[in-house]
């Protein structure tokens, strides 16, 4: 190989190995890029995630600072973290304007005691309710159905002593009376449930309760550390005292006092954030509904089917054993009516296995005689059958 031919292959060699250089720098660059962009792309979305995550969390917040409480418990309601508490007095009110003179100078004497007797804040809260008058009307309903059946009964009784002789005119009377006085009742009742459903047609009925919210801070405890089971604990205690130096107080204007308990804070609580729907959904049928669960849970589908099918079984084995014990018992009155119609056969049946079994001793000459005057009086029956199954035939054509 001459040297012009070596100097072409070098360069041919020299062009390839460029062409391999770019081409590998190219495909660094490439992949220098698509890992630029794939941490750019990690990097939006943990952004996003941590947006989302914020956006939850104001949320709760926003939520928990709405509803203004943690929970309720021992009769109390527990604000932020257990540092605040609060116990509810239920007042009953007093009709102020039907009072006489002496009578409000001494209900506004006993509230001036009441506001200067006060070591504590409080605060006065006022609700606005509408009356539900359902459950008056069901125990109305029922208070009429004891009635009505005892309406009943005494009339029944009241029949009966006028049928019977027994009763002199002084004890009807006063029966009667009696009767009447409880027809009276039972009439005035029914009015008082029709008046009553009428009434609870008016969506616009509508009742105040007034109550008195106590106060205690966590900071008013003593300066040793608590736990929170402790500190409730003397939260209670504080706020029970206080609760009835406050009743006690409010007497003097004659003003009575209730301390709620859980389940009634719960209810003030319900309504107080739920104004539409308490008038239609009560906090009673709420909890029978399971609002308050969270989830439901329920039986495997083949379990309930065998219990279905277990029920059902139950209930055609009942149905076929009262089906062979009716059988069963008409063919023990078939049998026992078959054995009334022979009883005669058969009563001659076993006179005769008598006499053989007593030949030994009687005698055959007295057995064979005994047994032909069996036969005899077993023919004459028949035939005494059959004339007075002629003469049945004869009266009935």
């Amino acid at each position: 190989m001459d040297s012009q031919s070596t100097e072409q292959l070098i360069q041919i060699l020299i062009y390839i190995l460029g062409a391999v250089v770019i081409i590998l720098l190219g495909l660094g660059i490439y992949w220098g890029y698509l890992k630029y962009k794939q941490k750019m792309s990690q990097n939006v979305s943990e952004t996003k995630k941590e947006n989302r995550t914020t956006n939850v969390n104001s949320n709760k917040d926003s939520i928990f600072n709405f509803m203004e409480f943690d929970e309720v418990e021992d009769n109390m309601i527990i604000q932020k973290n257990s540092t605040r508490f609060l116990m509810v007095v239920e007042c009953q009110g007093v009709n102020y304007d039907l009072m006489s003179g002496v009578e409000k100078n001494g209900v506004e004497e006993g509230f001036v005691q009441f506001l200067n007797s006060l070591r504590n804040t409080i605060q006065i809260y006022i609700q606005t309710r509408a009356i539900n008058l359902e459950n008056s009307l069901t125990v109305y309903r029922e208070k009429i159905k004891e009635i009505e059946n005892k309406y009943e009964n005494m009339k029944m009784r009241y029949e009966e002593m006028l049928d019977s002789d027994e009763y002199t005119d002084e004890q009807l009377a006063k029966a009667k009376y009696e009767l009447t006085k409880q027809s009276n009742l039972y009439e005035y009742g029914v009015s008082i449930v029709k008046d009553t459903e009428r009434m609870s047609l008016n969506k616009n009925i509508l009742s105040k309760n007034y109550y008195i919210i106590v106060p205690y801070y966590a900071s008013e405890a003593s300066n040793e550390k608590l736990d929170k089971a402790e500190l409730k604990n003397v939260a209670f205690s504080e706020l029970y005292t206080r609760a009835q130096s406050i009743i006690s107080s409010l007497s003097a204007c004659g003003v009575k006092g209730k301390i709620l308990r859980t389940n009634e804070l719960i209810e003030l609580l319900y309504i107080a954030y739920n104004r539409d729907e308490a008038e239609t959904l009560t906090l009673d049928r709420l909890v029978k509904a399971g609002f308050s669960e969270l989830y439901s849970t329920a039986p495997d589908v083949y379990e309930k089917k065998i219990k279905e099918l277990d029920k059902i079984i139950k209930e055609k084995a009942m149905i076929k054993a009262k089906e062979k014990i009716q059988e069963a018992q008409s063919e023990l009155e078939m049998r026992a009516k078959e054995k009334e119609d022979n009883m005669e056969d058969i009563i001659n049946d076993v006179a005769r296995m008598i006499l053989e079994d007593n030949e030994q001793y009687l005698g055959t000459e007295i057995k064979n005689l005994a047994a032909e005057k069996l036969s005899n009086t077993e023919e004459g029956g028949k035939s005494n059958g059959k004339k007075t199954r002629g003469r049945r035939k004869n009266a009935v054509v």
